[in-house]
């Protein structure tokens, strides 16, 4: 499978300035999964801001959003 990098980048919230990852949604996820967190693009545009990528911190943002 071709990675559409360029693409991906177009629609990345993530605001982690030096995020490597990015528009590479497949590392970016694989990365965030072994340290037991979540991908910031999955988080409310505030719950991302605060660059808590935690479980925790995804429910807690997550409740607040629904």
């Amino acid at each position: 499978m071709e990675c559409k990098k360029d693409e991906n980048k177009l629609g990345c919230s993530c605001t982690y300035v030096s995020c490597h990852n990015r528009g590479v949604c497949c590392d970016c996820v694989r990365s965030h999964r072994e340290n037991g967190e979540i991908p910031g693009c999955f988080f409310t545009a505030a719950g991302e801001a605060t660059y808590d990528r935690s479980i925790k911190n995804f429910i807690k943002v997550m409740s607040k959003h629904v």
